[in-house]
């Protein structure tokens, strides 16, 4: 048996109060986002957080919490004081606590994204097998299923694709699953490359179908479909080079930016992108548009 204490933390202070909770006896800590909040990764080796975290600490049964809860109630940083919790937790428990948050998730008809834990709902669809993981991305935030709605919408069959800012692949992959001939990912962070080529073999994908890149080593040419999920400032620092390679007819996705920043963006493709109307979810965005002659 093991006990299980929750609170609520800014980004600011999780490095103190895990310091705290470590020095008091937890053996394990684990952190969840708060508000449904994507993170990104905007410089190689950073570690990026969420705005506020719910914060589990894992005990041995056998502690006694009551000094470190009262410590906690009256630590300003702990966003809940009034409210923490201390739960019970069986060995079997401490492995699935966090798993039974996740499920497996639809997008359009026909795409699934999947657990490993969990059998698919429909054996029959192109189901894209995927962990939960902390900056990457598995689809659960609005930016990732709005990109993954319009895949499933348009599966890019027989078609080269760009995945740029792939994190964990999950928009490179469904490509794959979804009939592209050939996907590149690229990512500034090695780490990021490394979970794509992960995610890659767990979904028996082929070096030949997905190719991985930082960057620089992504050669000169040009592809019929070019996903971009990452912040707004990227995407308009990045538009000479996302529209150099796109061809002409090639169809352009954009993702990760809010309702406030729709024209800042697609000024900064204007004369080369004819964009389709924008589409929503909960205030963020999908761009969509077609590369002009």
């Amino acid at each position: 048996m093991w006990q299980q204490l929750s609170l609520l933390a800014r980004a600011e202070n999780a490095a103190a109060l895990e310091s705290m909770l470590l020095e008091h006896g937890a053996v394990a800590i684990s952190y969840l986002d708060a508000e449904d909040q994507p993170i990104f990764q905007e410089e190689p080796g950073s570690t990026p957080m969420w705005e506020s975290s719910v914060m589990r600490a894992l005990f041995p049964a056998d502690s006694d919490l009551q000094a470190l809860t009262f410590l906690l109630r009256h630590t300003p940083a702990v966003l809940n004081g009034d409210d923490l919790t201390v739960e019970p937790l069986a060995d079997q428990d401490w492995e699935r606590s966090w798993m039974d948050d996740f499920q497996a998730m639809r997008f359009g008809d026909n795409l699934w994204i999947c657990p490993s834990w969990q059998q698919p709902p429909d054996p029959n669809a192109v189901n894209l097998k995927l962990d939960p993981g902390l900056a990457f991305g598995s689809g659960t935030h609005n930016t990732t299923a709005l990109c993954l709605r319009w895949l499933a919408r348009q599966p890019p069959e027989k078609l080269e694709v760009i995945d740029y800012g792939c994190g964990s692949g999950v928009l490179a992959l469904a490509a794959v699953l979804l009939g592209a001939e050939l996907v590149h990912a690229v990512d500034n962070d090695p780490l990021a490359l490394i979970a794509t080529r992960s995610n890659a073999e767990r979904n028996d994908i082929a070096e030949s179908r997905l190719r991985c890149y930082e960057p620089e080593q992504l050669p000169a040419f040009q592809v019929d479909c070019l996903l971009a999920n990452i912040l707004a400032q990227p995407l308009i620092e990045l538009a000479p080079r996302l529209i150099a390679l796109l061809r002409p007819g090639g169809r352009l996705i954009l993702s990760g930016l809010l309702r406030e920043q729709i024209d800042a963006v697609q000024s900064a493709y204007a004369g080369c992108i004819n964009f389709d109307d924008p589409e929503l979810d909960a205030g963020w965005v999908c761009l969509t548009g077609l590369r002009r002659a």
